[in-house]
């Protein structure tokens, strides 16, 4: 990755609102990059008129990404406790199916 502090603050501006868009493309592992990427730059930097703008995708990058991890591991527990009660969408939506099942 390139060195954020090589980056006027315009450019800096650009690349996290980019990175930010570009979670909406059902990519959170953008938004998690965005959020750790730029903490520094939105919460720990002496303030430049950038800033607010930074800090605001940081937070939405970390809110997008939170509620990412929750649907995920809420789907992830639905369908382990419920799979064989899901018939053949259940089956159909296995990748690895249990020895002896076939």
């Amino acid at each position: 990755m390139v060195s954020l502090s090589k980056k006027s603050p315009e450019e800096r501006l650009n690349i996290c609102r980019k990175y930010y868009r570009a979670g909406f493309a059902f990519l959170p592992l953008l938004w998690l990059i965005n959020a750790i990427w730029f903490y520094k730059q939105a919460f720990k930097v002496e303030s430049y008129p950038q800033q607010a703008q930074i800090r605001t995708y940081v937070i939405r990058s970390a809110i997008g990404t939170l509620i990412w991890i929750i649907i995920i591991v809420a789907w992830n527990i639905t369908f382990q406790l419920l799979r064989t009660k899901m018939g053949p969408l259940g089956d159909f939506l296995t990748f690895v199916y249990p020895r002896g099942y076939y």
